[in-house]
């Protein structure tokens, strides 16, 4: 597998977990707005190398989520501030523009330090 996106956990919000219970995480870059900073993991900002689409895997410190859908504006949004919203329900169409949806599960918890790629 390639690597298409890949980043590291700077900093983790002080309510992440108020959404992890609800199956999604949200990454931001090092500018996320003060009003949703405690609700996210912080990371690098860097660009991704092709598209984002669905059969590929997200990898949360090598544990691996097929992507099954992908919004509109996921790529743009991750590549230019390092923000997506990770939805672990498996929907096969995207209702959020800036979101990423992998298979249905339980999102693993980040800590700093933790890497977060996506794979061909």
């Amino acid at each position: 597998m390639s690597v298409i996106y890949s980043t590291t956990v700077g900093e983790i919000g002080d309510e992440v977990d108020s959404f992890l219970g609800e199956g999604m995480f949200i990454l931001f870059g090092l500018g996320a707005p003060d009003t949703l900073k405690d609700y996210c993991y912080i990371v690098d900002v860097n660009a991704s190398t092709a598209a984002i689409e669905p059969g590929q895997h997200l990898h949360l410190d090598d544990e691996p989520f097929r992507i099954t859908a992908v919004g509109e504006v996921a790529r743009q949004n991750l590549d230019g501030l390092g923000h997506i919203t990770v939805v672990f329900n498996g929907a096969t169409e995207a209702r959020m523009h800036g979101s990423v949806y992998v298979e249905a599960g339980t999102p693993p918890k980040l800590h700093v330090g933790s890497v977060i790629t996506i794979q061909v």
